[in-house]
């Protein structure tokens, strides 16, 4: 399953992949986010810089559901979401302004972080990842979230790894962790095999991929999870290659565990995150349709 060798044209490729270059306005984007946040965590109930674990990247951040919206049958539905960055830059404290819309209408939203390439490795990130999902699993309880109704979302690097966290065999990581703790995920512009992402020449230096990291980490190369539903987006606006990805994995997991994939008109590969939190949009209701599956 590998990609066609005639893709990895080093020129094509950047342009494919830099969405950075792809939309020059992205810095308006990263401004907006940052002040919506600061204003979020401000404004609304939450619990910051949680530890998962002993490293700096670590730490989570919980925004309980608005009160009285919880569910009277053990809690609130919980939300993970994990941001992007190509697995090397942003952070959890630039995506708290996607907490209030989504705990407003009765979930427990849970942020992650994790360490950042190049001081680790993407298979280390994911397993960063399953413990921050075990922590949640084992404490959310404490803020009103449910943890046996727990939904993983992510954007970019944050949809490779939501994808991940459901093919995850959870059972061999702890014992006391269900095998579906992660009921079902939400990838926006994912990527799910790494082959490609490994000859990208502006990353490339920071991942530092290795062919056996791509066999351990391209969940397109997966068999189907056993658990749960992946719902698969991405912007219409993106490039061929984040279209290609969003294809993909409903080709290798079958429309029965992807029985959504959608390229989503109007929208960008950093607009998109914004959409997430419109009430309105498309892609808030997805989300609030895998919540409510876990009911």
């Amino acid at each position: 399953m590998s990609t066609p060798s005639s893709q990895f044209d080093p020129v094509w490729l950047d342009r494919m992949y830099n969405n950075r270059a792809l939309v020059p306005d992205h810095a308006r984007y990263f401004a907006r986010w940052a002040e919506s946040s600061r204003l979020a965590r401000q404004n609304f109930d939450c619990d910051i810089d949680l530890p998962y674990g002993g490293s700096a990247g670590e730490k989570l951040d919980v925004f309980p559901a608005a009160r009285g919206q919880s569910s009277k049958r053990g809690g609130a539905p919980v939300l993970v979401f994990i941001h992007g960055g190509y697995w090397r830059s942003l952070d959890k404290a630039d995506h708290s302004f996607l907490a209030p819309s989504l705990s407003s209408v009765g979930a427990c939203v849970v942020l992650p972080n994790y360490d950042l390439c190049p001081a680790v490795t993407i298979p280390e990130i994911t397993l960063q990842m399953v413990k921050a999902l075990a922590w949640t699993y084992r404490h959310v309880a404490e803020f009103g979230g449910n943890p046996n109704r727990i939904t993983v979302v992510g954007h970019s690097a944050g949809g490779h790894l939501a994808a991940m966290l459901l093919a995850c065999q959870w059972t061999r990581w702890a014992a006391d962790l269900p095998a579906d703790l992660v009921k079902n995920a939400l990838s926006i512009s994912g990527l799910f095999e790494l082959e490609s992402i490994m000859h990208t020449p502006f990353v490339k230096d920071d991942l530092r991929l290795t062919p056996a990291q791509v066999l351990q980490a391209s969940p397109a190369w997966f068999p189907p999870p056993r658990y749960g539903q992946l719902y698969s987006v991405a912007g219409a606006e993106e490039s061929s290659e984040f279209l290609r990805h969003n294809a993909l994995i409903q080709k290798a997991w079958g429309k029965k565990v992807v029985p959504v994939r959608e390229d989503l008109p109007g929208l960008n590969h950093f607009s998109i995150v914004e959409a997430l939190a419109e009430p309105t949009h498309r892609l808030h209701a997805l989300a609030l349709q895998l919540l409510k599956k876990t009911a």
